[in-house]
């Protein structure tokens, strides 16, 4: 799409530079702190750990994007899934299920099922690398910032990195003591409670934080009028900081949290079916009839089914991390257990009873995970003619799971057909059979990483760094059919099992210079690596046991970080290519006239772009953000799978979930009441172009482009209580998060944000 006047990513533009405004949500130094207090129109120093050591955004020369704890709660975003409007370069996957979901940074991500298969993004809490793309759905609680890193980081965070890293850090135990109350509610039956208390020493201090959230959901099931795509939530999070000397410190941090969402195998969106390998669209009205009286539409909420999908989670961890500080040092060694359990239940065919040729098919899968991870680094402290920082890290992963499909069929029926032209099963003509299907997957890792930076003279700096890798991949797998030839079931076959190992090298080089001491640029060149994978699933057949390859990139990027204006603007580019070699990804094919879907190593695929973080504050009042990516993920080179090779050239089509256009606007103005009182007034907006859903560029899996619009004004006390009304969609407009082509029609997923609805936040700091 041009970038035009009449576009609104063009008019975004125009606002945020006239404006020349940035509301800064990122957590600051207490140095930084001490100059807001005397000049409040200067923005707040940035301060990361993207390079694994603290250093200023500015002077990291790598992509990366802040958002600060606050501005989380303000704006009602609790998890990965529901940040990614807020963040041009990053789009996430939603599904039924949590283990179903991805993230994309960049356009890249990886969509399957199969626990041997790793995330193309990585997401990482507190310095422990997470390793299932489920992981990341949990709420966020006591949220200091996160951190998103564009682009390949497989130097410093590892394998399941190769296109970006969401890191997530917490906020410290604070001295003193003191806690919060913090209520939520919206309409549509939603309420939000967060509370948190924290004291202590210099040498002894913690904090623990509590959490309960629950929506009753936005989709109607019309078989038994309940509603359903909510949730229910509950968390806590601890943490004690233990610091006997000045050079030592221990943090232990410990969270767990459960929930169950209602979220359904999609929300019918149509009845014209696209049909592989060709892509030719068909009606389906016998499916249309069946779901009656639901009406399929882009903005239906409505669904017809007499199963409650549903899946409950719980996800809980343990680490604890030791810093040792000498005079030209710091030794770090964070351990770290994780643990996750997903229990789903979902209606497949989407439908309230059989019909000839509609069968039913109810899945119910367990799946255990565990990992344990150690990691040992040593950096350099203060500013050296080398600064570096290098480690050692060690992953142990196990998943087991338990797959089950129910089929309730027709192989006959004698039953008059209905006006509408559907057959009913009759009890005589009913097949009724399972399917059950046990598999697991096995994952070590070990590596040893070093990143250095020469300082070759005040201004000009080299950057180097390399990974070695070890990966060891094993999994097993058995099915166990009632019967044969059920529809959506495998045969029987016997467990078999299969194992692999790969060693890699991953890194990245380049130069870094300050033009001004406000103005740095940097150019980098890396390579990135995923390691290889088995396609593990409920149907997993002889012919999809062969290993993966592992996924390899390189990407070149160059980058311009200024701060202007005394201060008060900072503008921040980044400009990037990088090619990938071995794409995994999921992609259908055709086995003796039934659609299959394969994971393999489907060739060639590249993102290129240009983005743009916007910051600034010219007065003390008025605060605005302004982030904008132009990004081109393509399919450069796709392996057809065999017998279809004349009708699946995607060559040049865009990668799944990558709007070519996407930016988010931010605005805040406070003005003085009183000398204790004050109002906050709150606006964002966030717009991207079309994005297509599927690989296969299937011509009714994708969403139009759309515009959210959110406004907030809150009432605040210095006496530590606030209370605030929220607006959000405030236009309306209906979306989806995916739309997907079941085989017998198109459904969509429904966000939370699919209609206009308000609410009120009351909070109390003590």
């Amino acid at each position: 799409m041009p970038f035009t006047p009449r576009t609104p990513a063009f008019r975004l533009s125009l606002l945020a530079l006239a404006a020349s405004t940035a509301f800064s949500a990122q957590a600051q130094s207490a140095e930084a702190a001490k100059e807001e207090a005397k000049d409040p129109t200067k923005l707040e120093a940035v301060v990361v750990t993207a390079t694994k050591r603290i250093q200023p955004l500015q002077k990291t020369p790598l992509a990366v994007s802040v958002i600060g704890g606050g501005v989380l709660e303000e704006m009602n975003l609790n998890n990965l899934s529901t940040i990614t409007a807020q963040l041009p370069t990053v789009n996430y996957r939603s599904n039924a299920s949590n283990k179903d979901s991805a993230l994309f940074i960049r356009g890249v991500g990886t969509i399957s099922t199969s626990p041997g298969v790793e995330p193309t993004v990585s997401m990482v809490l507190d310095g422990v690398v997470t390793a299932r793309p489920g992981q990341a759905t949990l709420d966020l609680v006591e949220v200091d910032r996160i951190e998103i890193l564009r682009g390949p980081q497989g130097t410093l965070f590892g394998k399941n990195s190769s296109a970006g890293v969401i890191n997530i850090v917490t906020r410290p135990a604070a001295k003193g003591k003191g806690g919060y109350l913090d209520l939520s509610a919206f309409q549509g039956g939603e309420h939000r409670i967060r509370a948190g208390v924290f004291g202590g020493t210099s040498e002894l201090r913690g904090s623990l934080s509590l959490m309960s959230a629950k929506f009753d959901g936005n989709v109607t099931n019309v078989a038994d009028g309940s509603k359903v795509n909510g949730y229910d939530r509950d968390g806590v999070r601890g943490r004690v900081e233990f610091q006997p000397m000045s050079e030592l410190k221990v943090t232990l941090i410990a969270d767990y949290t459960r929930s169950k969402d209602t979220t359904p195998t999609g929300v019918p969106y149509g009845t014209n079916v696209a049909t592989y390998p060709t892509n030719a669209v068909t009606a389906n009205p016998l499916y249309a009839a069946a779901v009656a009286p639901v009406i399929p539409s882009p903005t239906n909420r409505q669904i017809n089914s007499e199963m409650l999908t549903r899946v409950t989670d719980t996800n809980q961890g343990l680490s604890a991390q030791v810093d040792y500080t000498l005079p030209s040092i710091t030794l770090t060694s964070i351990t770290a257990h994780r643990g996750w359990e997903n229990h789903q239940f979902q209606d497949q065919d989407r439908l309230p009873k059989p019909y000839r040729s509609l069968p039913q098919q109810a899945d119910e899968g367990t799946l255990d995970f565990s990992q344990f991870t150690q990691e040992l680094r040593v950096a350099s402290n203060g500013k050296q003619t080398f600064d570096y920082v290098a480690g050692l890290f060690y992953f142990d992963g196990k998943n087991d799971e338990v797959y089950r499909r129910d089929v309730t069929a027709c192989n006959a029926s004698t039953a008059t057909p209905l006006p509408s032209g559907l057959v009913p099963c009759t009890a005589a003509s009913t097949v009724v059979g399972n399917g059950v299907a046990t598999y697991g997957v096995r994952s070590k890792s070990k590596a040893v990483f070093g990143e250095g930076t020469l300082n070759i003279s005040p201004e000009l700096r080299s950057i180097f760094g390399l990974r070695y890798t070890q990966d060891e991949l094993s999994y097993y797998h058995g099915r166990v059919a009632s019967a044969a030839g059920l529809p959506g079931v495998g045969a029987t076959r016997a467990t078999v099992n299969g194992s692999t190992d790969v060693d890699a090298v991953s890194g990245r080089i380049g130069p870094q210079y300050d033009i001004t001491p406000d103005m740095m640029a940097y150019a980098t060149y890396s390579r990135g690596y995923k390691g290889p994978a088995y396609n593990v699933f409920f149907n997993m057949s002889p012919t999809q046991e062969n290993v993966l390859a592992p996924e390899k990139s390189k990407s070149v990027e160059v980058g311009l970080k200024s701060e202007l204006l005394d201060r008060r603007l900072r503008v921040n580019l980044a400009a990037f290519d990088t090619e990938y070699n071995g794409y995994q990804a999921n992609v259908p094919d055709l086995v003796n006239g039934t659609i299959v879907t394969r994971l393999i190593n489907a060739g060639e695929v590249s993102t290129k772009g240009i983005e743009m973080d916007l910051t600034a504050r010219p007065t003390a009042g008025l605060n605005v953000s302004f982030n904008v990516a132009n990004i081109k993920a393509r399919v450069k080179n796709f392996n057809c799978p065999p017998g279809a090779a004349s009708s699946c050239n995607i060559n040049g089509k865009p990668l799944p979930f990558s709007p070519d256009w996407k930016a988010s606007l931010r605005l805040k103005y406070t003005q003085s009441i009183t000398d204790s009182l004050s109002l906050d007034y709150g606006f964002d907006a966030t717009w991207q172009t079309k994005v297509q859903f599927d690989l296969q560029q299937q011509p009714n899996s994708f969403q139009p482009e759309y515009t959210i619009y959110n406004a907030r004004v809150a009432l605040q006390s210095t006496d530590g209580w606030s209370v605030a009304l929220i607006g959000r969609n405030l236009g309306d407009k209906s979306y989806a998060t995916l739309v997907q082509n079941s085989g017998t029609n198109i459904n969509r997923y429904v966000p939370r944000d699919d209609s206009r609805y308000f609410g009120v936040n009351l909070r109390y700091d003590f």
